[in-house]
């Protein structure tokens, strides 16, 4: 049986699996990544990453035979970008997802390319994305230097070539996912030289093959197809098997984040949903919020979120006849912002964590938080089915949240329908799949025998409407979110 080798780039660490075509994880392994923060500032040395890579996958492979391995795919982070010689070779530090030293350039990056912004659905560039980040390291480049996204310079080290780079990645540096090309009139009136950015594919396209110097520092076999991979949120998405039009990943953790398919480019009026491109040609909308699981560790510091899980559950439910739910939840419900702004399902750069009603104690407070971090998912996928995005789909929970079953229960409670939990949704395991479905031409995922369903949740039937609907009202009243937002979700809510 054939191996796939997925290989996540985080912010931490670098991840490797080798999954069986079957699900079957036959090895795994991380190493360590070492950031350099100065205020505005975020870098990492491009060499760590591929002497990470190499050690993981070198132990990831250690029980594999050579003979089975028959593909590698390689995620990164979104809008990390660097320069890099005509060998490969890093000329800069790589810039971070997070880099906001480019602030200054992202004005005249939405002047000139606004209209084709506009037309990818997402409006506007925000001072982190890789487009600004690029302007401000040409200033000082020489003469010959290329643009090289994360996975872009470790993929050539792969292949021992240079290689094209994923519509994924290559997004925040204003690839038209359209056209699927880079938008020369913007670029040049922009400054960027012609021909230093890398050709663009999608996700699954295959790049070359593992050179055999890579080999010999990876462990894997030389001729071993090399995938072009997306982003790590992507990959994340594919690793849950969300890959059918209507179908979403929810990844509650530090903070939510929503990823969808749709078989149309949505438009926002308000640019906080994104678009990429899915390997097939589809759309993959998602926005990300402020808010989430971030806040347990800021309000509740050094509790037992276990005990106060089991102690929320005996008071308030998850039992339809439990006193709290079918009274309509009387206690507090928090707004659990993690620093202050918003930027999905509604932008609001002022805003902060705030809580309506009095929390008794601690399993009032944590209770609250809970069910807020459920009130700002059900009004994501309000606002996403106001957008026409369909919404009707498989909804898929990962992230740290889904260890908590009485929040699992809670969230299948507000949003009113089933819940799909997997064995495995790490970027790794999307990136092994995505492999494997450049290999048999099945792009869309049915394929996905690797993909395993650990439980399904049903609703409780507790009634949630009215908390969720003074949760809106609120939102509306302190200016944050927009009147059709709010008028959608309570129609939304009374069908």
């Amino acid at each position: 049986m054939s191996v796939w080798i997925g290989v996540d780039l985080g912010t931490q660490s670098v991840r490797a699996m080798a999954v069986t075509g079957g699900g079957d994880v036959l090895g795994a392994a991380a190493r360590p990544l070492t950031s350099h923060r100065d205020g505005s500032r975020h870098e990492q040395d491009p060499e760590e990453w591929w002497r990470a890579l190499a050690g993981a996958t070198r132990e990831a492979l250690r029980d594999v035979p050579p003979g089975r391995v028959a593909g590698v795919a390689v995620d990164a982070t979104s809008g990390t970008i660097l320069l890099a010689d005509a060998r490969g070779g890093a000329l800069t530090p790589a810039l971070m997802y997070d880099d906001r030293r480019a602030a200054d350039d992202v004005a005249r990056v939405n002047e000139v390319g606004g209209h084709v912004w506009e037309r990818l659905g997402y409006r506007r560039m925000q001072p982190n994305w890789a487009l600004p980040k690029l302007l401000w390291l040409l200033r000082g480049a020489p003469r010959g230097a290329r643009a090289a996204h994360q996975s872009d310079f470790v993929n050539r080290r792969l292949t021992g070539h240079e290689v094209a780079t994923d519509l994924g990645n290559a997004l925040k540096t204003g690839v038209d996912l359209i056209e699927e090309r880079w938008p020369a009139e913007v670029l040049d009136a922009l400054g960027v030289p012609a021909g230093i950015l890398p050709e663009v594919v999608r996700p699954g396209a295959r790049l070359g093959v593992v050179c055999p110097e890579a080999a010999e520092q990876t462990g894997i076999p030389a001729g071993t197809p090399v995938v072009a991979g997306t982003t790590d949120g992507c990959a994340a998405q594919l690793g849950a098997g969300a890959q059918r039009a209507g179908s979403w990943n929810s990844v509650l953790g530090t903070t939510l984040v929503l990823k969808g398919v749709t078989e149309e480019l949505i438009h926002d009026p308000l640019g906080v949903v994104y678009s990429h491109r899915a390997p097939d040609g589809s759309w993959l909308p998602g926005g990300a919020s402020s808010t989430g699981a971030g806040v347990l560790s800021r309000d509740l510091p050094g509790r037992d979120l276990d005990a106060l899980s089991a102690r929320a559950a005996a008071r308030f439910g998850p039992d339809p006849g439990s006193p709290g739910l079918s009274a309509g939840w009387p206690g507090a419900v928090t707004y659990p912002l993690v620093s202050r702004g918003e930027r999905f399902p509604f932008a609001a750069p002022d805003a902060e964590s705030f809580t309506l009603g009095d929390p008794a104690d601690d399993v009032d407070r944590y209770a609250a938080i809970l069910l807020g971090a459920a009130f700002v998912e059900r009004l994501s996928f309000d606002y996403l089915d106001l957008l026409g995005a369909p919404v009707d789909g498989e909804i898929i929970l990962t992230g740290g949240a889904t260890r908590s079953a009485y929040w699992t229960r809670l969230r299948a409670d507000v949003l009113g329908r089933p819940v799909t939990l997997r064995e495995n949704a790490e970027p790794a395991l999307g990136m092994a799949v995505l492999a494997a479905g450049s290999a048999t031409g099945e792009l869309d995922g049915e394929h996905s025998g690797m993909i395993r369903t650990r439980a399904v949740v049903e609703p409780s039937g507790a009634d949630l409407r009215e908390p969720y609907l003074r949760f809106v009202a609120e939102l509306e009243r302190r200016g944050w979110l927009g009147e059709a937002a709010a008028r959608h979700a309570r129609e939304r809510t009374a069908r």
